[in-house]
């Protein structure tokens, strides 16, 4: 039986929800239309705590943590590290905030240092020069126009830099970090084979698909990265999904499969959208159709378009690796064809 709207959103009710013992669900909140919450985990770790993840950096979060924290007996200033899966605002700083004003560890993926020193030092959005190559004309214009203030409090270095394979010794449990690249250069997933779950971050997701390689230093073939990832996770003796965004559910193997064959199809979509005669990333992403409900590339706002451009692109740069498509780059932008 499908899922009910109100089913599919019951993970987002605030509130610390025990998702094994000793470990609880904690929903945090985001801005905006699209994604509504983050989860946090909580692992009692004796008279302190540990977190995956730690949301976005808000008052009202901030207090919906210290909340659901107090609710399991602990409080922020027992928080004793941030295990960070990646370097997303809505991951990462407000484990920065927290540091700063209540102590503990932040860690995230050796995989993200490069982009954090990169966000630092940036003059210009390299989606100007992306888009440009895709083909989206106005779009980078567009973007290059935009002069928008950049608040960096948020964005200092971690304390350390995880890397892949190593264990994370837990008085409860052991956690093996294993870097997943796709959804980020940097992302990690932590491993708890003792206990038979997965907390994935972004890297696998029960109702969407993850955004591909959306950050400042996009790497040759991200979706590549992100399928290799997947299929290294799926080598894995199965476990319960503990995702950032969605409900917890019973297996990481179902979930993983589901994403392999929907990037499957879509590639197969990509190559039919040049058959009829797209040309670049641009024209290709107009084409196809967008989201669960299949909307058309000119009903998403400008942010969601960006990020079809870039899925897009991402797809047509695989297919070429196949050698389903050739592609040739004139005046600065790229061009598909069938090989």
């Amino acid at each position: 039986m499908p899922l009910s709207t109100d089913d599919r959103h019951a993970w987002e009710r605030p509130g610390a929800h025990e998702v094994s013992p000793g470990v609880h669900r904690i929903p945090l909140p985001l801005p905006g239309d699209h994604l509504k919450a983050v989860n946090v985990y909580a692992i009692a770790d004796g008279d302190q705590v540990v977190l995956i993840d730690a949301g976005w950096a808000l008052d009202e979060s901030e207090e919906l943590l210290a909340t659901g924290l107090r609710s399991i007996g602990y409080e922020l200033g027992d928080v004793r590290e941030f295990l960070v899966t990646h370097l997303h605002r809505d991951h990462y700083t407000q484990a920065v905030a927290l540091r700063r004003n209540h102590g503990g560890v932040v860690s995230v993926g050796e995989g993200e240092r490069a982009c954090l020193e990169l966000l630092h030092t940036v003059e210009v959005h390299p989606d100007v020069a992306r888009l440009y190559e895709a083909g989206a004309l106005d779009l980078s214009n567009m973007l290059a126009e935009w002069r928008g203030e950049r608040d960096l409090l948020n964005w200092e270095d971690p304390d350390r830099w995880l890397t892949d394979g190593i264990d994370v010794e837990l008085q409860t449990r052991t956690l093996r970090v294993i870097s997943t690249p796709g959804h980020t250069r940097g992302h990690v997933v932590f491993h708890d084979p003792g206990h038979g779950a997965l907390f994935a971050g972004d890297h696998v997701l029960p109702h969407i698909t993850p955004s591909i390689g959306v950050e400042l230093n996009r790497p040759p073939s991200p979706l590549r990265d992100y399928l290799t990832s997947l299929e290294l996770i799926r080598a894995l003796p199965d476990a319960r999904l503990l995702p950032a965004h969605g409900p917890v559910t019973v297996s990481v193997h179902d979930r993983i499969d589901e994403l392999l064959a929907h990037h499957e199809e879509r590639l197969t979509d990509t190559a039919a959208a040049v058959e009829k005669g797209a040309s670049t990333a641009f024209e290709t992403a107009r084409i196809l159709t967008w989201t669960r409900r299949r909307r058309a590339f000119d009903d998403l706002d400008m942010f969601n378009q960006i990020l079809a451009i870039h899925e897009t692109m991402a797809h047509l740069v695989v297919l070429v690796e196949r050698g389903w498509l050739t592609s040739t780059t004139t005046a600065g932008i790229t061009h598909f064809a069938r090989a």
